[in-house]
């Protein structure tokens, strides 16, 4: 299956430690978004970067172990910034290993994607997912990496992407990427509801699908109607 179309959200890597924040078919269409930190998008075009915090508000760090783990997700987000993946995953496994937080897995998992580990991607985006449910980002990365896995599964992919709708409901490359694996497993209809929502808040790429997937649509109703005829045919003729 081809995310080449997919909006991936890239993994979300750390800023400031004082800032927190089965069907078979090509998803050509999927916008690309590179995963966001604490938040992950793979191949597709970016509409906003957005990074994992470190922190919260009203968190403070006065454990060493904690204070390094905090410094290492925060340097892996400058080294991934860099272009320096491979040194960002080694400061994020650090940080995981330190202490498991939903915000070290998910950059984590940025990694592992722009590396193609996506077996990896899966697991440790799981894991994240299990300790923060809420975060529609991970879901939408997961997403992702359940596309463009060797052994693509569309059906999973469409479960996160149902998911982070839910939770994101004013979310624009969402839509749009939930409305691609919609249409890639054959949901015409509600493909096309998607879409035009996702262009409703801004993807203007999402016209060219809404003409293409409505096409589809009137084409399914025209094949319907001269199968039905052609049945009344038969059925007249005997």
């Amino acid at each position: 299956m081809s995310a080449r179309g997919f909006l991936f959200r890239i993994p979300r890597s750390a800023p400031a430690l004082a800032r927190n924040t089965p069907c078979s078919c090509a998803t050509k269409s999927l916008l690309t978004a590179s995963a966001r930190v604490s938040r992950a998008r793979a191949s597709l075009p970016v509409l906003a970067r957005r990074w994992a915090t470190s922190t919260t508000p009203n968190s403070s760090a006065v454990n060493p172990a904690e204070v390094e783990a905090m410094q290492c997700l925060e340097e892996g987000t400058q080294k991934l910034e860099e272009g320096d993946v491979e040194a960002a995953k080694a400061l994020y496994k650090r940080s995981v290993e330190i202490k498991r937080t939903a915000s070290a897995l998910f950059n984590l998992g940025v990694t592992h994607y722009h590396l193609k580990e996506f077996d990896d991607a899966i697991s440790v985006w799981k894991e994240a997912i299990a300790l923060q449910p809420s975060s529609a980002d991970a879901h939408t990365n997961l997403a992702s990496a359940y596309i463009v896995s060797p052994v693509s599964r569309p059906d999973l992919a469409l479960h996160h992407l149902r998911v982070a709708a839910s939770l994101a409901p004013d979310d624009a490359e969402i839509a749009f990427n939930l409305a691609a694996v919609l249409e890639a497993c054959g949901f015409l209809e509600e493909a096309l509801e998607q879409y035009k929502r996702s262009k409703a808040y801004g993807v203007e790429r999402a016209a060219m699908h809404i003409r293409n997937v409505s096409a589809k649509i009137l084409g399914k109703k025209i094949k319907a109607a001269e199968e039905a005829t052609k049945q009344d045919t038969k059925s007249e003729s005997s």
